[in-house]
């Protein structure tokens, strides 16, 4: 398999292939409930909820499926000689956890110096403080160094990042969120992937996963949402040369590219804005599939659903400003239609899956929810199966193994979607209407 080169259009075209016999099959066995759901709700509405229950999410997971099939990733190169780097850590009201981070930089073995620079987004906690004790306590390798850049008020994230931009020395600047953990030689790994990758290449994401994972149950779920959900879809992404967000929270730039484009615009979601802006320029983004950084992930629902919703109004934003990105004739193009169904197949999920549910369960009518929408657990199942045997491979590669999680999983499986979509909603809904935005 490693010896057979496939293009990437071809193996696009395939993935296409593979996703579209899928619905064609779905669609003619799915007909009978059209007809049967048509005369409750009216055909319109019948199609609107086939659609968005089976054929769309078939799709999808069709579409993933076969891009996992057809991405064999050339092994990493690492030199001895690596070049500087400038790293922004962008921090407001983290005194509980910002020396860990700058702690895991000084246990990298990073070749090349590094200019650590850590923005105070106006804190009214001790962050600086705890800055400070870590640049005196004589701990870091004598190749890196610590800045401490205060902003005297809460500005937002773009804005920090803008102003540690300006100070950068180097060609290239990663940013790492200031409750990360870097894993082994995740700064090598990341910085190498960027040197290795096609010319046009503007930015590299990390891999990011949950450090917290075993507070509770929320934590948990996210835990494989990171692991096979998010990790998953980057890595076919970038397969498709266009992973469509470099997250803040561990990815590395080419400064030229960022100053080109202004840096970080200051949106709600200032991560995915500036990623659909690098690729709609032409540039590639990325994805370091052996570069880990542990990072903190919302311990209570009410958090978790406030950094969801910020997180879908951030793709709003997107379209908004970017709107050419769903016309261009791009690889990832595929993805960028996907992203655009989103408030459509989180609107049937939340309003016709879940009732139809409950009707099933507790009335034994089963005109939404019936036998026809078991087509899809076999495809979900050995998508899923897939994901979990590729990146357990990663984890093995690199020192790390899977965490027994069974509940997480069952839950992740069976519940997930449910707790995400209503936070999604709110986050589509505050952007289409112009919402007072908060950081």
């Amino acid at each position: 398999m490693g010896g057979l080169y496939i293009p990437v259009r071809w193996k696009l075209a395939l993935m296409l292939s593979f996703s579209a016999l899928w619905v064609g099959g779905s669609l003619w066995l799915a007909l009978p409930w059209v007809r049967d759901l048509s005369e409750l709700i009216g055909p319109v509405l019948a199609w609107l909820v086939v659609g968005g229950l089976a054929l769309v999410p078939g799709y999808a997971n069709a579409f993933l499926l076969a891009g996992l099939l057809f991405d064999w990733r050339p092994k990493l190169r690492i030199s001895e000689h690596l070049p500087p780097v400038t790293v922004l850590i962008a921090a407001y009201n983290e005194e509980d956890c910002i020396a860990d981070t700058l702690a895991s930089f000084a246990r990298q073995k990073y070749p090349g110096e590094l200019q650590i620079i850590v923005i105070d987004d106006g804190s009214t906690d001790r962050t600086c403080e705890r800055v400070r004790a870590q640049v005196d306590s004589g701990t870091h390798p004598a190749n890196q160094s610590i800045f401490l850049l205060r902003m005297e008020q809460n500005g937002g994230k773009a804005k920090a990042l803008n102003a540690g931009l300006r100070h950068a020395r180097h060609d290239l600047v990663m940013t790492v969120d200031a409750d990360s953990l870097l894993f082994g030689e995740a700064l090598t790994h990341l910085v190498s992937n960027q040197l290795q990758s096609p010319p046009h290449t503007a930015a590299t994401a990390g891999t990011v996963l949950v450090r917290n994972s075993r507070v509770n149950l929320i934590t948990s779920l996210q835990e494989w949402d990171y692991f096979l959900g998010i990790a998953v879809v980057k890595r076919v992404q970038s397969l498709l040369q266009g992973t469509l967000v470099a997250q803040g929270a561990f990815s590395i730039y080419r400064r030229e590219i960022l100053e080109e484009i202004g840096g970080w615009q200051e949106t709600v979601g200032e991560d995915i804005v500036l990623t659909w802006d690098l690729i709609r320029r032409g540039y590639r983004v990325g994805y370091a599939e052996n570069a880990f950084v542990f990072t903190n992930v919302p311990e209570t629902y009410g958090a978790y659903y406030r950094q969801r919703k910020r997180w879908s109004r951030g793709l709003i934003e997107a379209f908004k400003r970017y709107p050419g990105m769903m016309t261009g004739l791009r690889l990832n193009t595929p993805f960028i239609w996907l992203n655009f169904l989103f408030p459509y197949l989180d609107l049937v999920y939340l309003f016709a899956f879940i009732p139809g549910v409950i009707a099933a369960v507790f009335f034994q009518n089963y005109a939404v929810v019936g036998l026809l929408t078991l087509l899809l657990i076999p495809l979900a199942v050995a998508c899923n199966t897939l994901m979990f045997f590729r990146q357990r491979a990663v984890f093995k590669a690199y020192g790390l193994r899977v965490r027994r999680n069974v509940h997480g999983a069952v839950g992740f499986t069976l519940a997930y979607q449910a707790i995400l979509a209503p936070a999604s909603l709110m986050g589509y809904f505050a952007e289409f209407f112009n919402l007072r935005k908060t950081w």
